[in-house]
């Protein structure tokens, strides 16, 4: 048996309905080798993990994996997950929720996770669109394009999820693509072990509407988009606003040690009873 044979009979429930759901080249399946491999690799058990998902593509992941898992309501997986957190705060919780899941109906809940620095990880797929329902626009569709709720081009201006993360005070945020997989597995590794609110964006565009609408065409095509136009952090350090018009910059864009809610809460508690 091989490596990546042992990481499926390990981590996968071998009775649920495969081929998966996903479409096919879709980046999703890339992010749930990845995150498997991270959890692997830190080696957590996996009564160690909570995984909680909200609705939409990505909130097929947790029917899959073979942890403690809670598929939600749309926009509450972060709701439901520090609700876990404060019950059982020595287990590895992690929310997976797409693009509209966590900015849009959960965008509140997004930021006061990471104003109040729960020991949450949060994985946003920003796949730019609304994919499961139709192709509608999102929050982080790019301006100007035309969509299914948008035919004469998006009105709005995209979030930078995570430029508004770090505004709100998460200490941890990192961003990777699904064509670096090895990238994303190395983030999501470091993220889940850090203390304290990590959120990792992972571009992963819907290559069914998304693709049709930006008219980057096939996965393939995507993913080589992708790689054309990638920027590591350190390399954008040095790069002018001019020449990173369009571009993604990955890696880790926040780093930085602050005390936890669950830090703060005992540390009330006891000198309440001091």
């Amino acid at each position: 048996m091989t490596g990546q044979e042992h990481l499926i009979h390990r981590y996968l429930r071998s009775s649920k309905r495969f081929p998966h759901v996903w479409c096919p080249g879709c980046g999703i399946g890339i992010l749930l080798g990845a995150l498997v491999r991270a959890i692997d690799g830190n080696g957590y058990g996996k009564d160690d993990i909570v995984l909680i998902s909200g609705i939409g593509c990505s909130g097929r992941l947790p029917v899959y994996l073979d942890f403690n898992t809670l598929h939600t309501t749309h926009g509450r997986a972060l709701t439901f997950a520090t609700g876990i957190k404060l019950a059982k705060p020595k287990l590895k919780v992690i929310a997976i929720m797409g693009d509209g899941d966590a900015s849009s109906i959960g965008g509140n809940h997004l930021i006061h996770s990471a104003r109040r620095n729960i020991d949450i990880t949060a994985i946003i797929i920003n796949n730019q669109i609304y994919g499961m329902t139709g192709g509608q626009s999102s929050p982080t569709t790019p301006f100007g394009l035309h969509t299914a709720s948008s035919p004469f081009g998006h009105l709005e201006h995209p979030f930078d999820i995570a430029k508004l993360v770090e505004a709100a005070g998460a200490p941890f945020v990192a961003r990777s693509t699904v064509y670096h997989a090895r990238i994303l597995e190395r983030l999501i590794g470091t993220a889940i072990a850090k203390s304290g609110f990590s959120v990792i964006e992972v571009m992963s565009p819907c290559v069914t509407h998304f693709g049709k609408w930006s008219g980057i065409g096939s996965a393939v095509q995507m993913m080589q988009w992708q790689k054309d136009n990638t920027v590591s952090i350190e390399k954008a350090r040095n790069m002018t606003p001019t020449e990173l018009q369009g571009k993604v910059v990955t890696g880790v864009l926040i780093d930085a040690h602050k005390p936890t809610f669950h830090e703060e809460h005992a540390r009330i508690s006891r000198e309440m009873k001091d």
